[in-house]
């Protein structure tokens, strides 16, 4: 048995009307919100071994603002995962270390698209269907390694976003 945390980057700030989409930080919100979702993880017992993480500043910030809470892990920022579709980020995830528990950090709409393809049963919630800024999923696969991960195989334990954290 494998766990996948799926994860939104936080919210970002659009401030700088002329910064390219790959630049844009997070706002104050999106701090609070990765700091949020960090402690919620270290809470639960949920820290990844390794965590594969967008190279767009706003997804690398949001995971610095996880392990100021949770405490360092493994992590291997991608190129790739900005802006990925689903079919590259299971490529990524098939690719992943011999771990226990593999975080996934990127970017609407690939991200929420990525959690519905790898569900079994996906919920018809809001929540889940919008898949907003910071919203980490927990996902179990029953699988030997990653490389056998696959669509409809998975089965959500629980997902959270940051307001309900507040």
């Amino acid at each position: 048995m494998r766990r996948l945390i799926v994860m939104r980057h936080a919210k970002s700030s659009w401030a700088d009307a002329g910064q390219r989409d790959f630049d844009r930080p997070l706002n104050k919100r999106g701090r609070k919100a990765s700091k949020l979702i960090g402690r919620w993880l270290k809470a639960g017992g949920h820290v990844p071994d390794l965590a594969l993480v967008s190279s767009a500043r706003r997804a690398q910030e949001t995971w610095s603002g996880v392990v100021a809470e949770t405490g360092p892990a493994d992590t291997q920022y991608l190129p790739e995962l900005y802006h990925a579709g689903p079919d590259t980020m299971l490529d990524v995830v098939r690719r992943a270390a011999d771990v226990g528990c593999l975080l996934l950090l990127g970017h609407q709409p690939g991200i929420g698209a990525f959690l519905r393809r790898l569900l079994a049963e996906a919920p018809t919630t809001k929540e889940f269907e919008k898949f907003p800024t910071g919203a980490t999923a927990l996902v179990d696969l029953d699988v030997e390694s990653w490389r056998d991960a696959g669509w409809g195989g998975g089965r959500l334990a629980e997902m959270v976003v940051p307001r309900a954290l507040e």
